[in-house]
């Protein structure tokens, strides 16, 4: 009896191990560590002049990167119980399909795949390629360097923090791109919702990793940039195209060497966050009905969503060779934060109608209130403080309405050009070795 039964268990366990699936591999300390990463990436390196120049003042900016890191923390707590609710994987757009319905959901699809994942890939890939070539720039994101920033904080020169808040440099019209640069830094905490599938016990370990992870986040940004100030003047920070190099030439000197070798492991380490998570919403979407079903396909040995990976590069590439990074940052971020405010507004709606549902994690109401409000009127001022690149993104979001009544609501293709779609789709299928999910993973 006892052979029998060890030979059942045995040939249950190879039979998972052949059966094409997601796995639920990722742990608390993955989790944390995925976070990190992938906020970790050029944003630190690339965002402080780009926070000073919108805000006008060093006291505004630090101010400004501790907000920013506050609301990113408010909107990781709602992520969490957003997350710990609706436990299938794809993030926003999983979301707002499930609190505020399919428009929504197919819009933010369609804008993350048409332009947001391109630009933000593409503005961390300038951010790569700016410290590999420039051997002089400087970072201090791993973190050995961020312990001696802390370490050394008490030597530092002050002159820079004197008269810290100018109210002749303020720029209220500016402000948002202010706050865009810096939440842009801040950018990730979202990611591990798009893999909730791949997530060991997500009620618990979701909401410990996102708030472990953003509070060490917020402290070392400030304190970062705290020490950006102790050794540059606000005009030598502008001048600069990167102003890690600076500061490293100054306060590391003798690892000012290494520092581009670190500086090009940390934005590869937040692009390949990107990669890993982004695709899964996909994955989810495809999965959904709202896009092309070759896309919620995962390959037979790796079991990663490989079509909806693949179909990123091309997109990013085309992004690299026409943008500029700061234009990038205002671009992708307007239609980036309008579907997380929706995502929370959805939230907040689905609290009303369904109050009995189960929430393993529930954030308080003035935290959520807080956190979608402030996000849409960022939003919102951001049209004019800077039309041209936001209303860019508002357009092209707003491209994804007929296509979703197209395409989506009313599935009009020819019959001639659904036999080319499908035959393609199967060739593609073999010659990528992907096959659907055959175990329901939520």
């Amino acid at each position: 009896m006892e052979d029998t039964q060890r030979k059942k268990e045995q040939e249950g366990e190879k039979a998972d191990v052949e059966v094409v699936h997601l796995r639920r591999e990722i742990g608390l300390l993955p989790a944390a560590s995925f976070i990190i990463g992938t906020v970790v990436g050029s944003g630190i390196f690339i965002a402080p002049k780009g926070v000073l120049m919108n805000s006008g003042s060093v006291g505004l900016s630090l101010l400004v990167w501790a907000l920013c890191g506050i609301l990113s923390l408010f909107g990781a707590l709602c992520y969490a119980e957003l997350g710990t609710t609706f436990t299938k994987s794809g993030g926003h757009y999983t979301y707002l399909l499930e609190t505020l319905g399919p428009l929504p959901a197919f819009l933010r699809l369609w804008v993350e795949f048409l332009f947001i994942r391109p630009a933000v890939a593409s503005y961390v890939s300038l951010a790569f390629g700016r410290y590999v070539v420039e051997p002089f720039f400087a970072p201090c994101a791993a973190p050995t360097v961020l312990i001696k920033l802390v370490s050394i904080l008490g030597v530092r020169k002050t002159e820079n923090f004197q008269n810290g808040f100018e109210v002749d440099s303020l720029k209220l019209d500016r402000l948002p791109l202010a706050f865009y640069n810096g939440l842009y830094a801040y950018g990730g905490w979202f990611y591990l919702n798009f893999v909730t599938e791949e997530v060991i016990n997500p009620n618990r370990n979701l909401p410990l990793a996102i708030i472990c992870s953003m509070v060490a986040v917020t402290v070392f940004y400030v304190l970062v940039n705290v020490a950006y100030y102790t050794m540059m003047t606000p005009a030598e920070l502008l001048l600069s195209d990167a102003v890690a190099v600076t500061f490293a030439n100054r306060a590391l000197q003798g690892m000012a060497s290494v520092i581009p070798i670190l500086v090009a492991l940390s934005c590869l380490g937040a692009l390949n966050g990107g990669f890993f998570g982004s695709p899964r919403m996909l994955f989810v979407g495809a999965r959904e009905g709202h896009w092309p079903q070759i896309f919620s396909m995962i390959h037979i040995r790796r079991h990663t969503p490989l079509p909806a990976v693949l179909f990123l590069y091309p997109l990013v590439v085309l992004m690299l060779i026409t943008g500029e990074i700061y234009q990038l940052i205002n671009f992708a971020s307007f239609s980036r934060w309008f579907f997380i405010a929706l995502a929370t507004l959805g939230m907040l709606i689905h609290r009303y109608r369904f109050p009995h549902h189960p929430r393993p994690f529930k954030v308080p109401l003035v935290i959520a209130v807080t956190f979608t409000v402030v996000c849409f009127f960022i939003v919102g001022l951001s049209l004019y403080s800077d039309p041209w690149n936001t209303g860019q993104s508002c357009a092209l979001t707003l491209t994804g309405v007929p296509v979703y009544y197209v395409t989506i609501y009313r599935f009009r293709l020819p019959r001639r050009w659904r036999h080319i779609f499908n035959y393609c789709s199967k060739q593609l299928q073999i010659l990528l070795e992907v096959a659907r999910q055959e175990v329901q993973t939520y």
